[in-house]
């Protein structure tokens, strides 16, 4: 079974990131075939980056402790999903923080998004995209938008996520290749690589 990691991308108060949250860990306890563990920011405090040295010049590790223990964290997991708020056409700078804090634990494995704002977080989502092409990841295509509509629908007329059926069968969708990518990357990795 693979273990994926549920990552809370927003930290601030008031946050709409609990409701998407929740809502995939929901989804995900309908799954047999991986599980989901959430790894909230919040409970995560990492220093900005400011490491002397690029990891890359000392083997991937890091000299603050707090990044020190996320990328081992990191490390435990076949690959992830992740909330994503969209502020000025972009990621939250605490997401984006938390992927400068590990390095080679994120390589070769998949990630999915869920991203809500103007338009669905898809702006966000797409400057994610070329992190984790950065990062060796694989950023599946299907993601799902949360759009002005369905967010306000959510925080005005108390609905609920499950109410649309389009989120559903997109949450459905990201799950499922999450899953083909999580099995083929796990294989993978377990073939060691050939200098050329």
């Amino acid at each position: 079974m693979l273990k994926l990691a549920l990552i809370v991308g927003s930290t601030r108060p008031n946050r709409f990131a609990d409701i998407p949250a929740k809502w995939i860990v929901e989804g995900a306890k309908q799954r047999d075939d991986f599980a989901l563990d959430v790894l909230d920011l919040r409970d995560h405090t990492l220093p900005l980056f400011n490491e002397p040295a690029p990891v890359g010049y000392t083997g991937g590790k890091y000299s603050e402790p707090a990044a020190e223990a996320w990328r081992h964290l990191i490390g435990q997991y076949d690959g992830f999903i992740s909330t994503v708020a969209e502020y000025n056409h972009a990621p939250t700078a605490v997401l984006k923080n938390a992927f400068d804090s590990a390095s080679f634990e994120w390589n070769r494995k998949p990630i999915g998004f869920v991203g809500y704002g103007g338009v669905g977080g898809a702006r966000a989502i797409e400057h994610l995209r070329g992190i984790a092409v950065e990062l060796q990841m694989a950023p599946i295509k299907q993601e799902v938008n949360i759009a002005m509509a369905e967010y306000l629908g959510v925080v005005q007329q108390g609905k609920r996520l499950d109410d649309y059926g389009h989120l559903v069968a997109s949450r459905t969708a990201v799950f499922d290749n999450l899953v083909w990518w999580g099995r083929a990357l796990k294989a993978a990795r377990g073939i060691e690589v050939k200098a050329a």
